[in-house]
């Protein structure tokens, strides 16, 4: 009950009309905070491994900073999917380098520190939805006709990992543990909800 009275004294009615008799209990905040930082440090740890190359998925001579590409070995293997061709011409190029590795830390620090959540469900949610298609789970063979290794059509961990960011933008996850109110309290946060 104290989360939905301090979220009503911080954004005023407009904010309570978002969530007509919602309450969430004080456990429950904090399930979503853990929630939230664990799913962040997926995000960051591989934004870490890929830069350094500190040897869990990413060797030391393959780090971005020793000249690796972090796009290049995925999407160069993507071997399903209607969009294959496409992912093989942008494998490695400087461009998607930047951008995978950008939304990797962008998405990470945002749900560690928990303030722009709802950009960061976008942003992470884009990322996953083009990691689904470069397995395209409803695949069960590869272009050359092996078993694909899909488990299931439909759901798989990037289909996840975008609901969760979904729900913890939405229910605020950045208050409880993170620096969410005060975020929302910035003049150009409030004047936007989308920044939330």
């Amino acid at each position: 009950m104290s989360t939905l009275r301090h979220t009503i004294t911080d954004a005023g009615r407009r904010e309570l009309a978002e969530v007509p008799g919602a309450m969430i209990t004080s456990t429950a905040a904090k399930a979503l905070a853990v929630l939230r930082i664990a799913t962040g440090f997926v995000f960051l740890w591989a934004f870490l491994d890929k830069t350094f190359g500190l040897g869990y998925s990413t060797a030391s001579a393959k780090a971005w900073i020793h000249g690796g590409s972090p796009t290049k070995g995925f999407l160069a293997s993507v071997d399903v999917g209607p969009l294959q061709s496409a992912y093989h011409t942008i494998a490695g190029a400087w461009w998607a380098d930047w951008l995978f590795m950008l939304g990797m830390l962008g998405v990470g620090v945002a749900l560690i520190t928990g303030v722009g959540l709802r950009v960061a469900a976008g942003a992470g949610g884009l990322i996953m939805a083009m990691m689904w298609f470069a397995e395209f789970p409803f695949a069960q063979h590869t272009s050359a006709g092996d078993p694909s290794g899909s488990t299931n059509p439909l759901t798989d961990y990037h289909f996840i990992y975008a609901a969760v960011l979904l729900v913890l933008a939405f229910t605020y996850a950045g208050d409880t543990w993170g620096l969410g109110r005060l975020w929302a309290r910035l003049p150009f946060v409030h004047d936007h909800s989308l920044l939330r």
